[in-house]
């Protein structure tokens, strides 16, 4: 069994598949899946599991180079941008980027999955670009 905190297995598969600026996304319970991209459904109702626990545990398997989010999020100050804030400071996120949320959707196209949570806070959303550990 695996020792880290991630037990979903399509999310575990997903991130173990990653190369270098390859797209994952999380999202928000309202955030549209475009046609094509995996979605990896952890919600179970709203709220559960939130946000900010769904980025905490990918981070400690995902090596990030880059994130982006969209301009809204910090207009409209969902719970979870104070963790986004906090792990950038911490530099687990890597550079920033900030779209509008349309252009964001486009860029969930080319995404390798959307993760989608049940948080049901507007703008909840990151777009993660993977690095490389070496």
């Amino acid at each position: 069994m695996k020792k880290t905190a991630l037990l979903n297995i399509a999310l575990s598969r997903t991130i173990a598949g990653l190369g270098h600026g390859d797209i994952l996304v999380i999202g928000d319970a309202g955030l549209p899946v475009p046609p094509g991209v995996e979605l990896i459904d952890l919600a179970v109702t709203p709220g559960i599991p939130d946000f900010a626990s769904v980025l905490r545990v990918v981070l400690a398997e995902m090596q990030v180079e880059r994130h982006v989010l969209a301009e809204e999020i910090f207009q409209a100050g969902p719970p979870g941008l104070a963790e986004v804030e906090a792990l950038h400071g911490q530099g687990l996120l890597g550079q920033r980027q900030r779209l509008r949320h349309t252009e964001f959707k486009v860029l969930s196209q080319r995404a390798k999955a959307v993760v989608r949570t049940g948080e049901c806070q507007p703008y909840s959303n990151i777009a993660l670009v993977a690095g490389v550990t070496f």
